[in-house]
């Protein structure tokens, strides 16, 4: 038997064996390397079970369904991601400085960055499953970027007349687009100097504009 989470994924018991939780995970980071290639469409879970040397009943076992499999994806992706912040992530401007840090970081993690690029581009088509998770995580990043700007504001590091949505819809789509660019061509792309460019940019003219 298995229990359940609070999303309906059916878990081992932790009374199972050790073996029955590696194959939970090799058969996430499968889908997840699957579905960086090849998109959620066109990946079957035939494919993912052939990878990982199990059958299709034996990955609807730990996941009740393809979809379900790809909430769990996502949600390995996001463990090492800006999430894991939590009250600590760094205030005001500072918080600007990390994403160059991140940009940096997502250098060395090819299949997650590209995981992320190639569904979130998917996910604008109508009834993909993972459309509702990558609406509330950009509204979320915004949410992010907006709150450490207005603690610059309050801090007197910008100035306080600053559009907080626009600029943080401007830093993300930077993040977002080198991304693509550097997936292309990876020699050709620093994403953590460009990152920091157009960073220090902005911040360049939202400061000396205050007067």
């Amino acid at each position: 038997m298995s229990e359940s989470t609070p999303n309906g994924e059916r878990q081992p018991r932790t009374g199972k064996s050790l073996k029955a939780q590696q194959r939970r995970q090799e058969i996430l980071q499968i889908a997840m390397d699957t579905f960086a290639a090849r998109g959620y469409n066109n990946a079957s879970l035939q494919e993912i079970a052939d990878r990982a040397g199990v059958t299709q009943a034996g990955v609807l076992h730990y996941f009740r369904s393809k979809a379900q499999l790809l909430t769990s994806v996502l949600a390995l992706r996001d463990e090492t991601d800006i999430e894991q912040l939590g009250p600590d992530r760094p205030r005001g401007l500072a918080f600007l400085r990390h994403l160059v840090d991140t940009a940096h970081r997502n250098a060395e993690r090819e299949g997650i960055v590209r995981l992320y690029t190639v569904l979130s581009a998917e996910s604008v088509t109508e009834g993909h499953p993972a459309q509702e998770y990558f609406r509330d995580r950009y509204a979320g990043l915004r949410d992010f970027v907006a709150e450490a700007l207005a603690e610059a504001c309050e801090l007197g590091e910008v100035r306080a007349d600053l559009n907080l949505e626009h600029t943080a819809n401007a830093i993300i789509a930077v993040m977002d687009g080198l991304q693509v660019q550097w997936l292309l061509a990876p020699g050709s792309v620093d994403m953590a100097a460009s990152t920091d460019r157009v960073i220090t940019a902005l911040l360049a003219n939202l400061t000396d504009s205050r007067t």
